[in-house]
């Protein structure tokens, strides 16, 4: 099971331009996640992907937004295998089982919508 890093630290200066690929750093064997934004009505985490390391397939209640960084990375969606480079994003709609695995190290920003 791959070690998941969250650090505590939310929310970002407001008014402060921050490179995106920058709020998450890559550690060995691991991912790392660090929460940008967090509202009742959605919310927006950096990750950090080392090469291998995965999420297992779930679903959520609603949608997210993936916008990969760097890297390059494979998301499952209803079991159908998306390549998905640095860049480009994909959508995981509500309650359809998703999986994210690093193809390489990657970087991502998962956008979620609640309402």
């Amino acid at each position: 099971m791959p070690e998941h890093t969250e650090t505590k630290q939310a929310g970002l200066s407001g008014a402060t331009a921050t490179p995106a690929a920058a709020l998450a750093q890559y550690q060995d064997h691991a991912i790392v996640s660090r929460e940008v934004i967090r509202k009742a009505t959605g919310g927006v985490t950096a990750f950090a992907f080392d090469a291998g390391q995965r999420l297992s397939e779930h679903t959520a209640p609603f949608d997210a937004l993936v916008h990969v960084l760097e890297g390059e990375a494979e998301i499952r969606i209803n079991g159908q295998p998306h390549r998905v480079p640095a860049g480009q994003m994909i959508i995981m709609p509500a309650n359809q089982p998703h999986s994210v695995e690093a193809v390489q190290r990657f970087k991502m920003l998962l956008i979620m919508i609640r309402s």
